[in-house]
């Protein structure tokens, strides 16, 4: 008989912590729908939850990619600094 659950991560990282919550879901499941039953919007400061800021393993998806089984579901932060203009000052 076929699983109709899959286990898949959700992580976060910034300068000051990492977080990692591993969440049980229906297969056929959104990036979306995976980061709201994760619950971690509710441990991020504000709007750190960008839903044009999502990745799998490195990859850009969009919020409605559909996960599979063992996927690690990122949420990126914006840049900082432009990597173009962080080059140069390490140049200098």
């Amino acid at each position: 008989m076929a699983e109709r659950t899959m286990m898949v991560d959700v992580v976060y990282a910034d300068a000051k912590r990492q977080i990692l919550l591993r969440v049980e879901l229906p297969r056929g499941s959104s990036v979306k729908r995976a980061i709201d039953i994760s619950g971690i919007a509710d441990e991020l400061p504000g709007n750190a939850v960008d839903l044009q800021r999502l990745g799998i393993f490195g990859s850009k998806v969009a919020p409605d990619h559909i996960v599979q089984n063992g996927d690690r579901i990122e949420i990126y932060r914006p840049l900082l600094l432009n990597p173009m203009e962080a080059r140069r000052q390490r140049a200098r």
